[in-house]
C-alpha cells in the first residue's frame, strides 16, 4: 500500500510517502510544499493546493493520513492551518485518495508505542522504522512519515481489516 502523510500548514505542509508491505515500510518520497511569507493567504493556498495536486498525480497514494487539528494557545495561527487543511482535504477529495485522520497521540502510539512520546524520539523512531540515516528536515516531514507509519500501522491491523470486510472503517473520513 502507497501511504501519503501530511502534516498540514501555510508556511511549510510538510509530506512523506512510503511503501507499506508486510509490516515493512519503504519510504518513497518525502519533502515539504513551502509558501513565502508575506505573499497574499489566499496566494499561499493556491501554491499549496497546487502542490498538492502535483505531488498526487505523480506519486499516487493509495491512502492520505493526515494530522486532526488540535488548537492549543495560539488561535490565529491555528485559523491559517485550519484554511490550508482544507485546500489539501479538497485536493485529496478531488484525487479521489481515501483520507484517515489520526491525533498526534494516536501517531506518537502507533510509531513509538507510548502516546506522550516527545519529538525527538519521534523523529528517531521515525528514522528507525524507515532505515534513513538521517532525520529528514524540516520537522514537518518527519511528521509527514510518521502519519504515513501510524497508517500503515492502522491499515495493517486484524481490526481493522474485518471492520473494512463489514463496511465501518474507523478513522477514516472521506
Amino acid at each position: 500500500m502507497r501511504i501519503l502523510g501530511i502534516d498540514p500548514g501555510y508556511a511549510i505542509v510538510g509530506y512523506g510517502v512510503i511503501e507499506y508491505r508486510s509490516g515493512q515500510y519503504l519510504p518513497v518520497e518525502y519533502g515539504a510544499v513551502t509558501t513565502e511569507a508575506g505573499v497574499e493567504f489566499s496566494r499561499r493556498l493556491a501554491e499549496i493546493y497546487d502542490g498538492m495536486q502535483e505531488l498526487l498525480n505523480r506519486l499516487k497514494p493509495e491512502a492520505a493520513a493526515v494530522e486532526k487539528l488540535y488548537f492549543s494557545n495560539n488561535k490565529t495561527t491555528g485559523i491559517g492551518v485550519a484554511e490550508a487543511r482544507g485546500v489539501i482535504l479538497l485536493a485529496l477529495s478531488q484525487a479521489g485518495v481515501p483520507l484517515f485522520e489520526y491525533t498526534p497521540m494516536q501517531v506518537k502510539q502507533a510509531v513509538t508505542g507510548y502516546g506522550k512520546a516527545l519529538k525527538p524520539q519521534m523523529q528517531e523512531m521515525t528514522r528507525k522504522l524507515l532505515r534513513l540515516r538521517q532525520v529528514p528536515k524540516p520537522d514537518d516531514t518527519a511528521d509527514a512519515l510518521a502519519l504515513a507509519i501510524c497508517h500503515g500501522q492502522a491499515a495493517g491491523s486484524t481490526l481493522r481489516r474485518e471492520l473494512l470486510r463489514r463496511g465501518k472503517v474507523p478513522g477514516q473520513v472521506i
